[in-house]
């Protein structure tokens, strides 16, 4: 029999309903698939590490902090951030391996020429400061010059880290003169960060010497100097770590010190 074209599309028709009902039979047992999730997007999990501590105020203490509380057993070792960053890592490491925490005040042109080292001080556990932009003696300079030694490392810490820093030490001087006091004051930093023990090790006396320079005045409370670049000081760490746990003197930052 001979199907005319409008029976054949009738026929195609009808076939195609009939496949349409079978595969709806089929899937009616089958689980439907869960629906896309809808509502808010997780936030991204942060990335990169936390900005740095910022400088902070503590009331009662003096525009120039050059010890913590002698009732306390802790001690700050504060280092000047400048030299062969190599040294600076190995005086890092043997911090680290005895639990010792350290403030490092930095040279903003050492870390315009190794930017990596304020991260690597702050993962370390240590806290980062400024030691002025090129480590001249501020004290000497006319007023805009030495708060543009403040600010440009302020402005090199900002960059690297998030914040200018937790601390200003003067370069040069032990203590800043009134001047430098406001002016670090107005750059952001409530208070300038002195010391009451010289270890001396710029003067490359030898680490038993470096040693003996700072445990023979160092007591509760104190704020000690030391300085990066100098191997004598390396060669130092261990013994004045251990000879500070053995008085039961714990080697913190100087926040902590002043804080708890």
């Amino acid at each position: 029999m001979i199907c005319h074209p409008d029976r054949r599309t009738a026929l195609r028709a009808g076939a195609a309903v009939a496949a349409g009902t079978l595969a709806a039979a089929c899937g009616a047992g089958r689980t439907p698939a869960p629906p896309a999730a809808s509502g808010p997007a997780r936030p991204a999990a942060p990335s990169g590490p936390a900005p740095a501590a910022a400088p902070r105020a503590f009331p009662g203490q003096p525009a120039e902090i050059d010890h913590g509380p002698r009732g306390r057993p802790k001690v700050a070792l504060t280092f000047h951030g400048n030299g062969d960053p190599g040294t600076a890592r190995a005086v890092l490491a043997e911090a680290e391996k005895a639990g010792a925490r350290l403030t490092v005040l930095a040279v903003g042109s050492w870390l315009d020429a190794h930017p990596a080292m304020a991260r690597r001080i702050l993962d370390g556990g240590h806290e980062l400061g400024n030691h002025t932009q090129s480590h001249l003696d501020i004290c000497a300079m006319p007023e805009a010059r030495a708060y543009a030694e403040i600010t440009g490392c302020a402005q090199r810490l900002r960059t690297l880290t998030g914040s200018i820093g937790t601390w200003f030490r003067p370069s040069r001087a032990q203590y800043a003169t009134p001047l430098v006091r406001t002016l670090a004051r107005r750059a952001g930093y409530p208070h300038v960060l002195s010391y009451d023990v010289d270890s001396l090790d710029f003067t490359s006396p030898g680490g038993a010497a470096v040693v003996r320079n700072v445990t023979g005045t160092v007591r509760d409370g104190s704020v000690v100097s030391l300085h990066f670049g100098y191997a004598d000081t390396v060669d130092a760490m261990p013994p004045l770590l251990d000879e500070l746990a053995r008085r039961g003197l714990r080697a913190v930052t100087t926040t902590e010190l002043l804080t708890s």
